[in-house]
């Protein structure tokens, strides 16, 4: 549980980011290059190499190098497991807000006359 918990903290961490989740966002359409990825983000490539590292450490992304290219990809395992725990906090939540609207309609229904 202590590890699944660091995991997502670790997710959670790389997609505080608008920069990262710019990269994930572009990475869902499919494998990209480095020098493409870093291209629409105003910042030396220094800087992008931190994000895509947190990306890389947090296990949203893969990287790989054939040559000079270093290609990213997107781990669909790693994303799924923050959907799974948003949908989780969702059920949640959404009990416990149909229980209150219970508790509301049963004190605001009008009384019947007998």
């Amino acid at each position: 549980m202590v590890n699944q918990q660091a995991a997502l903290d670790s997710l959670f961490h790389a997609l505080a980011d608008p920069t990262r989740r710019a990269v994930v966002s572009r990475l869902l359409k499919g494998a990209a290059p480095v020098k493409q990825l870093s291209e629409p983000f105003e910042m030396g490539l220094p800087a992008f190499l931190k994000h895509l590292s947190v990306l890389e450490v947090s296990g949203l992304i893969r990287t790989e190098k054939q040559g000079r290219v270093r290609t990213c990809r997107v781990d669909a395992e790693r994303l799924a497991a923050a959907e799974g725990w948003l949908s989780q906090q969702r059920a949640i939540w959404q009990g416990r807000t149909d229980r209150l609207a219970d508790f509301v309609e049963s004190q605001t229904a009008p009384e019947k006359i007998g």
